[in-house]
């Protein structure tokens, strides 16, 4: 593309050593390969369908908070800190006075202060799309704990897509400090029929014995696409509990790198996410136990209805010094139409013999079993259905780091679930 060039690159605001970054990222963007299919991590997606001539950089920011936005904060209720992005700039950005005193940071990664140091904490895996993100970002979001300090409410991050053609690359970074604690729930979404790309980066550090609860919710239109990462480093005795919901987009990746490098460390990767229409859900997971004693618990469940289809890959990697991890990996799949597709992969690399590690998947219709039970009670048959489907999801949903969020993941499900006539084709 003329327009990714390291003079574009340059040409953002920010801090000195931000620009230098972007330049020597848009140099190294000029080099580096696209993916194809036929890399592993990338099988099964529609990386060939990628055309990124036909999207530019910029876009038109409003200067009040978007109404998409407005209800989605309003349904979060009371916040600790709110920051809201439009077309990849920042429109809004506020946070409580106590916490203002209490030294944490919610804003613009410029807000930080002179830390070069913050965008390489957890670093996203290094292919053209980290390189695209790390060139061209307009205004990375940072949310930052001081050691110490546990904040009591929800820091939502919501960002929303309204304008065809565009090309937006959100980096939100959340470093929590030593004996931490925060939540922070991002959002993102745009209106069917904008056809865009977003290609985000959520960085999460978890510092020693810190607590990190992330809510990550999608509900992009129709014809945007996302290419997502979001990669965490956890310390000693931290604890990080990733949920993410994914309703939404035409091509809609999340890859999830979760690096367990402090002995005692904790990481759960969570999701549920439904697939309607024509749109593709593809999810890669990393679990990566690098010290001893370190626990992860995998629990991905999906429905895919119409023509859609999910892609689930994930790996536990338990590294040779990771004597004593715990790591478990589950994915479960309901398929509502004979039309839908499921593909579920999970896989172990294992090098140490003192571990306990397991991985599941199934792909299947509604249980039948369940259905029999419900309708011989009296329970009409679409009923029944509905009901299943939506219960599927509650061993999950039972476990949102962020309460306030349960509402929007609901009222997706329920809404998704209201647009599909259940059938005997349910179980072709």
């Amino acid at each position: 593309m003329s327009t990714l060039t390291p003079d574009q690159a340059a040409a953002l605001a920010g801090p000195d050593w931000l620009r230098e970054r972007r330049v020597a990222a848009a140099e190294r963007f000029g080099s580096v390969e696209f993916p194809t299919a036929d890399d592993e991590v990338w099988r099964y997606s529609r990386i060939g369908e990628l055309d990124l001539d036909r999207f530019h950089l910029g876009g038109e920011a409003s200067e009040s908070v978007p109404d998409a936005v407005a209800a989605v904060l309003e349904a979060v209720g009371d916040r600790a800190g709110t920051v809201v992005v439009h077309n990849g700039r920042i429109v809004h950005a506020e946070l409580d006075p106590r916490w203002v005193e209490a030294g944490v940071v919610v804003g613009s990664i410029g807000d930080a202060g002179d830390d070069p140091g913050l965008l390489d904490s957890a670093p996203a895996e290094a292919d053209a799309f980290a390189a695209l993100n790390d060139a061209f970002s307009a205004e990375p979001v940072v949310v930052s704990v001081p050691a110490g300090v546990a904040v009591d409410g929800p820091i939502v991050v919501a960002s929303w897509i309204d304008e065809s053609g565009l090309l937006v690359l959100p980096r939100t970074v959340v470093a929590a400090g030593a004996d931490s604690e925060v939540k922070v729930i991002s959002w993102v979404g745009s209106p069917d029929g904008v056809e865009a790309l977003s290609i985000p980066i959520t960085e999460l550090v978890v510092g020693d014995a810190a607590r990190v609860g992330h809510t990550e919710i999608q509900v992009l239109g129709d014809r945007t696409w996302q290419i997502g990462s979001q990669s965490a480093v956890v310390g000693a005795q931290g604890t990080l509990q990733s949920f993410t919901a994914a309703f939404g987009g035409d091509y809609a990746r999340l890859r999830t790198d979760c690096r367990l490098a402090g002995q005692g460390a904790t990481g759960n990767l969570l999701a549920v996410y439904f697939g309607t229409g024509d749109r593709t859900l593809d999810f890669r997971t990393f679990q990566d136990h690098a010290a001893p004693d370190t626990s992860s618990e995998l629990l991905f469940k999906g429905a895919v209805d119409d023509r859609s289809k999910s892609v689930y890959t994930g790996l536990i990697q338990v590294r040779p010094d990771a004597r004593g991890t715990n790591a478990h990996q589950t994915n479960r799949n309901v398929k509502l139409s004979p039309d839908a597709w499921a593909e579920s992969v999970p896989n172990l690399q294992i090098e140490n013999n003192d571990v306990r590690c397991s991985h599941a998947s199934t792909v299947g219709p509604i249980d039948a079993d369940q259905e029999f039970y419900l309708q011989s009670r009296g329970v009409p048959p679409q009923v029944a259905e509905r009901l299943i489907v939506g219960g599927f999801f509650d061993e999950v949903l039972d476990r949102l780091p962020s309460p306030a969020a349960e509402g929007l993941v609901r009222e997706r499900i329920v809404h998704a679930l209201s647009q599909h006539t259940f059938s005997e084709g349910v179980r072709s």
